[in-house]
């Protein structure tokens, strides 16, 4: 049977009206306010069920928006991650799979570090440079950590307003901001602590903005990064409840984490001074899991009950504390426990914006969550690749996940790993010898994903 030329009009419309009614939910070009923690472990924050860190403007953000429970980092270490949020693409395609000054070997391993690339190549195009080509005003702050040179800089990756962080980047009260260029640098000589000045910052670019253009602030913290310096002001209540908590948590980190919040805190209030908060997106997360061992100084964090910490491709390595917060357009109060990437935040905003999809495969955009984030989002398969020793003693290892089932494989001895993250969060139980099978469909596939993206592996000695 032949269908009428009606039919066939009222059913390509059908599919059309499905395939944009996500995008038709949310409005035109809203703002977006991306803010990354450097270091801000999954267990670090109050909705995250931390008692003793105070973080009261996170967790209003939380309960007024989505709190993600399986939100993960593209890499164990900052510089990848950054990268991967920045182009959307895995580390591994990038070449940029350790942070820029990570350097650490082992004499007594039997392999080398896989060679990286140590730098954002300009010719990645970047998430500011796809919104500015839809006219968004584009502004950067705080750590970059993606390269040097003119070029590499922020101004030279898309964003119009820069302040970058200098020299002593881990110095909170001694340190230096690059404004828009490498010629104007503001010097502190122990009077603006750092945590403090990025979100003055931040303020001021938010007051610049006007409703007749958009814009895109991605505003990077280096707190709670070590060196653990924090206000005086802020640490006395955190010593004063110190034994009550039996010395489990670090009262130095609290502190600054604290600062960070009262940051998200005061640019909530700058966007509703300037009515702003029904237009903007915001967006809170971590670089990679939190560091938990002593590391310049004492312990910082307990990532408990997730296994092991920065650096390691074990669950607190990865697993990061994300929020995500639009007044009137997600519904408050809502927590997701479908898995996603940071790689998967390019497509994402670039769906919104009703913009063409891009040949991204190492991403997916998770839009359908911020208005259900009950529904099933297939992501399907995601990778770590981490071919170094880094800082926090981790040794090479890759990982993937796919479903509940992850994969973990050691590349100095070939040991294989089986966890399933459902029954198993602190991934204590190793099933591989009980599921031989799954073992080795999940190794194929990330030994072809390995080739695919071309990454660079350890080298024998």
């Amino acid at each position: 049977m032949e269908l009428s030329p009606k039919i066939i009009l009222c059913c390509v419309f059908a599919f059309t009206l499905q395939k944009n009614r996500v995008q038709a939910q949310f409005p035109a070009r809203p703002n977006i306010i991306f803010i990354l923690a450097d270091d801000l472990g999954y267990t670090d924050l109050g909705c995250y069920s931390n008692p003793y860190n105070e973080t009261p403007h996170l967790d209003s953000l939380a309960k007024g928006g989505i709190r993600f429970t399986q939100a993960y980092a593209a890499s164990t270490v900052c510089s990848p991650s950054r990268a991967a949020i920045l182009t959307g693409k895995h580390p591994a395609r990038l070449q940029l799979t350790n942070f820029l000054v990570g350097e650490r070997t082992d004499s007594l391993s039997p392999v080398l570090p896989a060679k990286w690339r140590k730098y954002l190549p300009t010719e990645e195009k970047t998430l500011p440079e796809y919104l500015k080509t839809v006219g968004y005003q584009t502004g950067m702050i705080g750590k970059w950590h993606l390269g040097g040179a003119d070029s590499l800089a922020p101004w030279g990756q898309g964003f119009d307003y820069t302040r970058m962080i200098g020299k002593n980047g881990l110095d909170y009260y001694n340190y230096s901001i690059y404004e828009n260029n490498y010629q104007k640098e503001f010097k502190d000589n122990g009077t603006y602590y750092l945590t403090d000045k990025l979100s003055d910052y931040a303020v001021e670019f938010i007051d610049n903005q006007t409703h007749n253009q958009p814009f895109f602030l991605y505003l990077c913290y280096s707190a709670p990064h070590v060196m653990l310096v924090p206000r005086g002001d802020k640490l006395k209540k955190y010593l004063g409840k110190y034994e009550k908590f039996k010395a489990y948590y670090n009262p130095y980190y609290a502190a600054m984490i604290e600062s960070m919040d009262d940051g998200v805190g005061r640019i909530m209030a700058q966007l509703q001074q300037q009515g702003l908060l029904n237009n903007t997106l915001v967006i809170f997360t971590s670089d990679n899991g939190g560091v938990g061992l002593a590391e310049l100084g004492p312990i910082p964090t307990n990532q408990a009950p997730l296994r092991r910490w920065k650096g390691f491709v074990y669950e607190g390595g990865i697993r990061v504390p994300t929020i995500l917060y639009w007044q009137g357009q997600i519904a408050p109060q809502q927590t997701c426990d479908q898995y996603f990437t940071n790689t998967d935040y390019l497509l994402t905003f670039l769906e919104l914006l009703q913009q063409k999809k891009e040949n991204l495969p190492d991403g997916k955009s998770f839009l359908p969550l911020l208005k259900n984030p009950q529904q099933p989002h297939d992501r399907g398969a995601i990778y770590w690749h981490y071919p170094h020793f880094s800082n926090q003693m981790s040794r090479p290892a890759g990982a993937m996940r796919e479903g509940d089932w992850k994969l973990v494989e050691h590349y100095e001895t070939g040991a294989l790993e089986l966890y399933n993250l459902r029954d198993d969060l602190s991934e204590v139980n190793n099933l591989a010898d009980q599921y031989p099978e799954k073992v080795q469909q999940l190794h194929q596939k990330m030994l072809q994903w390995r080739q695919t993206v071309g990454a660079s592996m350890p080298i024998r000695k």
